[in-house]
This record gives C-alpha cells, structure tokens and sequence, in this order.
C-alpha cells in the first residue's frame, strides 16, 4: 500500500519558528532540485499494488536517505 501525497513543501514554502529560511545555496536542496520527484513517484507507487497493510514509507523519505547514507 502506497499513498500519493499530491503537493509536496517546497523548501521555500518551509517556514520555520523566529524567520528562519532555508538557504537555498545548501547542497542537500540543490540535489532535491535536480530530481523529478512526481515522475519517479509514480513509478514508487506501482511497487506497492496491494490495498491493505502498513502503508510505505514516502518516496522522499526512502530515497532521500539513501543518497544522504550514500554522499556524507
């Protein structure tokens, strides 16, 4: 089971307590960027058919700490 969450915070819609923003120059935002998160999204989803069970974790959860495990 898979649920498709349909709007996804930008970085920039991020606001956080006292102003704080997140700096756009970061590397981990630049690569986030860079990937077509809706497309491979899609293709995420199809691996998880089944309508009953804990449902997966997200995509960006999933794939994003496998880049940051694989890029310290």
């Amino acid at each position: 089971m898979y649920r498709f969450e349909e709007k996804q915070l930008s970085f920039t819609d991020f606001n956080q307590p006292q102003g704080l923003q997140m700096n756009p120059e970061n590397r981990w935002i630049k690569k986030a960027e860079m990937i077509p998160w809706d497309t491979i999204e899609k293709e995420y989803a199809k691996l998880f058919p089944s309508r009953t069970g804990m449902p997966a974790k997200p995509l960006r959860m999933a794939l994003g700490s496998l880049l940051m495990e694989a890029n310290p």
